[in-house]
C-alpha cells in the first residue's frame, strides 16, 4: 500500500479501479503545404466543430454544474474567435506555408507563455484556457477522438490535471472519484468538482502517477485528502464503513427537510443559499433553504454581449423573487471587475486588479449601469422579499452615495406611478478589513451585512486567492480574520442591524458554534450543504 497526501475539494469516499486518463496527443509534425488556401479552410472548419464540442459540453455543464460554473465554456467559445490568436495562426499558415497543426500548436505555446508570465493570476490562468482550447483544435485537425476514457465500469480517473472541459466531459455515472497530481482547489476543476458531488483529491505529486495503474485498486477520502494505492484490507474495511456512514448521514439529512434551524437552547438561525443565475433556483427549492443569501446578479452581465437592459434585468429578478415565493431572495449588485471581465465594459488592464476598479467602484463612477440595475430590482421588489446588497465597501461616503442613489429611484418610480416595495432592505458585504474596522459607522447606514468571507480573509492576509502557490499561507481560520467578523456582528447588534456570512467559511462546521456565539444571524451556502448546516445547528447549545 503507498499512500499519497493532497487536498480534499469535495469530501466523499471511493474505492474503485483506477482509470489513468490519457490524453491522445499525437506529435504535432511541421509538414510544407503548398495550398495555403486550404490549410486555412481546414482551420476555419476545425474552429466551427471545436464551437460545437464546446457548445453540448456548456449545455452539459449547465444541467450538471448551473450557470456560474458553466461560463467557463462560453469564455472558451469566444477565446475561438480571438482576434490576436487567430491571425497568429493564419499568419503561420501563409506566411511559412506549413499546416494548421503546427501553426496552432506554435500559437498556442506562445500565447501560454505570454499569460503566464504576466503577474496577474487572472490572466496567468488564461494560459491553461489556451492550451485547453488549442489541443481541442488540434484534435478536430487530426480527426481524433479527445481523450481516452471509455471504460464500461465505475472508475477512479486519475490524471496530472483536468481541463474544466474534460472535468465536464467525464460520465458523472461512472467516475467514482477523481484524482490529480496537480492542481489547486481555486481551480475551476476543483469548483467544478464540488458541483458534480464527486470526491475528488487534488495535488498528491507526480509520484502518484508512477504508482497508479489502469486496474490498480484506489481508495479515495475526499474528506481527509488521502489516497490509497493498493490499499491493504485493513485501510478498505475502514474506508467502506466511513462511506456507509456518509451514505446513512445523507439518508438521515433528507428527515430533517422541513425542521427548524434551531440550536438545543433554543437560538434560531436563518440558513439561506449562495445561487449564481437563475437556473440555480431548483437546488435551492430541493434543498429547503429558508430563502437566497446571495444572488450573484452578474451573471446577467456576464451572459450578455452588451449591457443588459432595465426590462431584462427586472424579468430576471422578478423570475427569482416568485419562485421563492416570499422567503428572502438578496441580490448583490454588480460585481465585476479582477477574476471577472467583460469586454463591452472595456476595462482598462490593470497591475493588480483585486485591489482595482471592481463592483461598487465602477457602479458608483458609471451611474447610468448603476440606475438601471437599481431601477429593474426596485420594480421587482413587489413580487417578493427583497434585500439589495452593495459588495466591496471601504467607506461611509460611498454607502451614502448607493443610498442616496436608492431614494432617487424610489422618487422616480413613485412619480411614475410604478408598484416597488418600500420596506426593502438594504445592506452591504463585509469583505474588506476597512468595511469591519468601521462596521460601527455603517451599521446606523443599513439594514444589514453580509459578511463575503473569501475577499475578507484574502485582503486581510494579504494572498490572492487565485493563487495557487499561496495555499499554505492561507488560514481561513485566522483570528485577525474572525475578529473583524466578531467587530462586525457586535457593531451590527449595537446598532438594530442583522449580519450574515455568504462566503465559503458559512459552510465550514467547524467554525458553526463559533458563528453563532459571535451573534451571527444568517448563514447562506451553497445548496448542498444546507441540510448538513442544519443539522450542526441543532446539535448546538450555547449555554
Amino acid at each position: 500500500m503507498v499512500v499519497f497526501n493532497g487536498k480534499g475539494v469535495y469530501g466523499a469516499v471511493a474505492i474503485g479501479k483506477a482509470h489513468v486518463f490519457k490524453r491522445q496527443a499525437a506529435e504535432v509534425r511541421r509538414v510544407s503545404v503548398s495550398d495555403t488556401a486550404a490549410e486555412l479552410e481546414r482551420f476555419e472548419n476545425a474552429k466551427a466543430l471545436a464551437a460545437e464540442q464546446l457548445t453540448a459540453i456548456y449545455e452539459k455543464a449547465l444541467k450538471e454544474v448551473g450557470e456560474t460554473n458553466a461560463e467557463i465554456f462560453e469564455i472558451h467559445i469566444m477565446m475561438l474567435d480571438d482576434e490576436d490568436y487567430n491571425e497568429s495562426v493564419q499568419s503561420i499558415i501563409e506566411t511559412q506555408s506549413v499546416n494548421a497543426e503546427y501553426a496552432v500548436a506554435v500559437t498556442s505555446d506562445n500565447f501560454a507563455e505570454m499569460f503566464a508570465s504576466m503577474d496577474d493570476a487572472y490572466m496567468q490562468a488564461r494560459s491553461a484556457d489556451v492550451k485547453d482550447i488549442s489541443n481541442r483544435l488540434i484534435a478536430c485537425l487530426t480527426d481524433r477522438g479527445g481523450s481516452s476514457g471509455a471504460s464500461d465500469e465505475k472508475m477512479i480517473v486519475c490524471a496530472d490535471d483536468l481541463a474544466p472541459s474534460e472535468t465536464v466531459s467525464l460520465d458523472k455515472d461512472k467516475v467514482l472519484a477523481f484524482v490529480t497530481a496537480f492542481g489547486s482547489s481555486n481551480s475551476h476543476t476543483a469548483i467544478l468538482a464540488r458541483n458534480m458531488n464527486i470526491a475528488a483529491v487534488i495535488g498528491v505529486g507526480e509520484d502518484f502517477l508512477k504508482a497508479a495503474e489502469d486496474g490498480c485498486l484506489v481508495a479515495v477520502d475526499g474528506h481527509t485528502g488521502e489516497v490509497f494505492v493498493d490499499p491493504d484490507e485493513e485501510t478498505v474495511k475502514r474506508l467502506e464503513e466511513k462511506q456507509a456512514a456518509d451514505i446513512k448521514k445523507k439518508q438521515l439529512l433528507q428527515d430533517l427537510k422541513g425542521k427548524e434551524n434551531v440550536t438545543l437552547d433554543g437560538k434560531k438561525v436563518n440558513i439561506y443559499a449562495n445561487i449564481g443565475g437563475v437556473g440555480g433556483i431548483g437546488a435551492v427549492l430541493a434543498n429547503d433553504a429558508g430563502g437566497i443569501g446571495l444572488f450573484r446578479s452578474e451573471f446577467l452581465y456576464l451572459e450578455s454581449e452588451d449591457y443588459p437592459t432595465e426590462e431584462q434585468q427586472f424579468q430576471a429578478y422578478k423570475k427569482v423573487l416568485e419562485s421563492m415565493a416570499g422567503k428572502k431572495v438578496i441580490i448583490r449588485t454588480l460585481d465585476i471587475g479582477a477574476d471577472k471581465q467583460i469586454d463591452y465594459f472595456k476595462l482598462d488592464k490593470e497591475d493588480n486588479p483585486a485591489l482595482g476598479f471592481r463592483a461598487i467602484r465602477i457602479c458608483l463612477t458609471r451611474p447610468e449601469i448603476f440606475r438601471t440595475q437599481l431601477r429593474a430590482l426596485y420594480r421587482a421588489s413587489a413580487f417578493g422579499d427583497l434585500g439589495i446588497m452593495f459588495p466591496m465597501i471601504t467607506s461611509v461616503s460611498e454607502v451614502e452615495k448607493c443610498l442616496a442613489l436608492c431614494r432617487e429611484i424610489r422618487e422616480e418610480l413613485s412619480a411614475d406611478g410604478i408598484r416597488f416595495n418600500e420596506k426593502t432592505e438594504l445592506g452591504i458585504m463585509i469583505e474588506t478589513p476597512a468595511a469591519a474596522v468601521i462596521s460601527d459607522r455603517l451599521a446606523p447606514l443599513v439594514d444589514f451585512f453580509s459578511v463575503g468571507t473569501n475577499d475578507l480573509t484574502q485582503y486581510t492576509l494579504a494572498c490572492d486567492r487565485q493563487n495557487a502557490k499561496l495555499e499554505a499561507f492561507v488560514d481561513t481560520h485566522h483570528e485577525a480574520v474572525l475578529r473583524l467578523i466578531e467587530m462586525s456582528a457586535k457593531n451590527a447588534h449595537a446598532n438594530n442591524a442583522w449580519i450574515g456570512i455568504c462566503g465559503e467559511l458559512a459552510a465550514d462546521l467547524s467554525l458553526t458554534e463559533t458563528f453563532l456565539r459571535m451573534g451571527i444571524d444568517e448563514l447562506s451556502v451553497s445548496a448542498p450543504f444546507v441540510l448538513p448546516l442544519r443539522e450542526k445547528v441543532r446539535s448546538i447549545s450555547l449555554k
